[in-house]
């Protein structure tokens, strides 16, 4: 009877790189910063695969790392970018090789010839070379023998921790003093974090924290704006730091009510199994509140607001405008949760056009991560000319809904007054607003606004205060849109009745 100890059986990883070790992949790619990461993420996998690690860089040459008494002795030389190909390819044992920032050195052909001889392994030992570099610029014949593997990002629990040890580490600098954490506040930066690697997670931590020693809501588009500086790359997108809340908009009662309904699942809070959100169309008349309700959806989400200009993906060279729209949503997933602002998308992704198919493959685009995205992104989109969206965009299922945000009616003139006299630090209870809702039918919010900025100026030129009897008589001295525009408002106005969703809890007409 055999009596010996049974082998012991360590669990299988299943990191990517773990897979890629198991298939023996000759070239892995890791874009990153965080090169100690990459080492210990090794050292932690060399106990599944019991092979020789080495490390490299032009600084301090070649290294074992997987024995602690040769990790910590200097290396008795320090090959150059040449002469460490030469020691791989005389090497007896199957090993694995990182090499920091290499990419740069394969410039020259010597050595380019010797590294492609190594991953196709011609007269070596099946080596594994693993490159490591913040971004890479290979030769094409080295990146097609080449795959990626991507870093794991820290999960909320060690998101959590960290925010904690970072707290603390500060509390025993500034010789005891507590920080405030509120927790609320601590959880959505949580959220906000996941996804970043944890070396640029822990800035954005150290950062908050030594602002004031705490962390609260007023932190929170600190934080979302220090990471969208992090990942932003393009210009096609960008961060819109001031939002509104849903208070601040007059009128829309249905839109608020929708979002509000929405906010817990789509945050994650509400412990049910309903399908998340996904985004709403707003189609309407311009200056009527469609972009401040963008703004406002996404404050009432407690969430960053990304804007997409569509109009600035189109590139005239080839592919270029799909890869800046690819890259642009890589990068909104990366901010997730947030809210997708598309402004005007009518402008990016309307019908005809002789551009050689760049319009139709940016749209098929679109509408197939409309459709499988999972991060999650609320896309807000707007547009003030309904024929000139493609006839597959509004289908169910892109949006969640397709709301109508018409003019005003009278008790939302009234807010909106209300709103724009108090943010300009006059005393709304000197006006009569039941006479200006009344003179000012037909107007948008923005006309609105506009009256009220242009009555201040007629006030200081007649040296009196501003009043009812001031501005209503800018209210009589112009045309508002729907006047101006009024067959085309009518005809868009008459074309929603029947097939959208009022914005407001009225009926669309006064």
């Amino acid at each position: 009877m055999d009596f010996s100890p049974a082998p012991v059986v360590l669990p299988k990883s299943n990191d990517p790189l773990a897979v890629l070790l198991r298939q023996r992949a000759p070239l892995v790619l890791i874009e990153t910063h965080e090169e100690h990461a990459v080492v210990e993420r090794l050292r932690e996998l060399l106990r599944e695969f019991l092979r020789p690690l080495f490390a490299w860089s032009i600084t301090r040459g070649l290294r074992r790392l997987d024995l602690v008494e040769q990790a910590e002795k200097p290396p008795e030389f320090a090959p150059s970018s040449n002469d460490v190909l030469d020691v791989m390819q005389r090497a007896k044992e199957r090993s694995i090789y990182v090499l920091f920032e290499f990419d740069t050195f394969l410039g020259y052909a010597i050595n380019q010839r010797k590294f492609r001889e190594l991953v196709l392994r011609h007269d070596c030992p099946d080596h594994t070379i693993i490159l490591v570099s913040p971004k890479f610029d290979l030769p094409a014949s080295i990146d097609a023998l080449s795959v990626r593997a991507p870093m794991p990002v820290p999960d909320q629990a060690q998101l959590l921790a960290m925010i904690k040890l970072e707290a603390s580490a500060f509390s025993k600098e500034q010789s005891g003093r507590r920080v405030q954490l509120v927790l609320s506040s601590v959880n959505s930066m949580v959220r906000m974090l996941h996804g970043m690697p944890m070396a640029d997670a822990r800035r954005i931590a150290q950062r908050v924290i030594a602002n004031d020693g705490k962390i609260c809501d007023a932190d929170l588009p600190d934080i979302a704006k220090a990471k969208f500086e992090l990942i932003e790359k393009s210009g096609v997108l960008s961060f819109e730091p001031e939002q509104v809340s849903l208070e601040d908009i007059a009128g829309l009662d249905n839109l608020k009510q929708w979002i509000q309904m929405r906010r817990a699942v789509f945050m994650g809070e509400s412990g049910t199994d309903l399908d998340p959100p996904r985004g709403v169309l707003l189609l309407g008349v311009q200056g009527c509140g469609k972009s401040m309700a963008a703004k406002a959806v996404a404050a009432g989400f407690k969430v960053p607001l990304l804007r997409l200009d569509m109009g600035s993906i189109y590139d005239k060279f080839h592919g270029e405008s799909e890869r800046k729209l690819r890259e642009s949503l890589e990068q909104a997933a990366r901010m997730a949760p947030c809210v997708l602002w598309l402004d005007e998308i009518e402008k990016g992704l309307s019908q005809g056009g002789s551009d050689d198919g760049v319009s139709r493959r940016v749209l098929g685009y679109f509408l197939t991560w409309l459709n499988e995205r999972k991060a999650p992104i609320f896309v807000v989109a707007t547009a003030n000319q309904i024929d000139m969206l493609p006839p597959e965009l509004l289908r169910k299922g892109r949006f969640d809904e397709i709301f109508f945000v018409d003019l005003p009616r009278a008790s939302a003139r009234r807010r909106a007054f209300a709103i724009h006299l108090a943010r300009r630090k006059l005393d709304v209870n000197e006006f009569d607003l039941d006479a200006l809702a009344t003179h000012s039918s037909g107007f948008s919010g923005a006309e609105i606004e506009q009256a009220i900025a242009s009555s201040r100026y007629s006030a200081q030129a007649a040296n009196a205060m501003v009043s009812t009897e001031i501005v209503v008589a800018e209210l009589k001295k112009t045309r508002p849109l729907s006047v101006v525009m009024a067959e085309p408002i009518a005809a868009l106005r008459a074309w929603a009745s029947t097939r959208t969703v009022s914005a407001d809890a009225v009926e669309f007409f006064d």
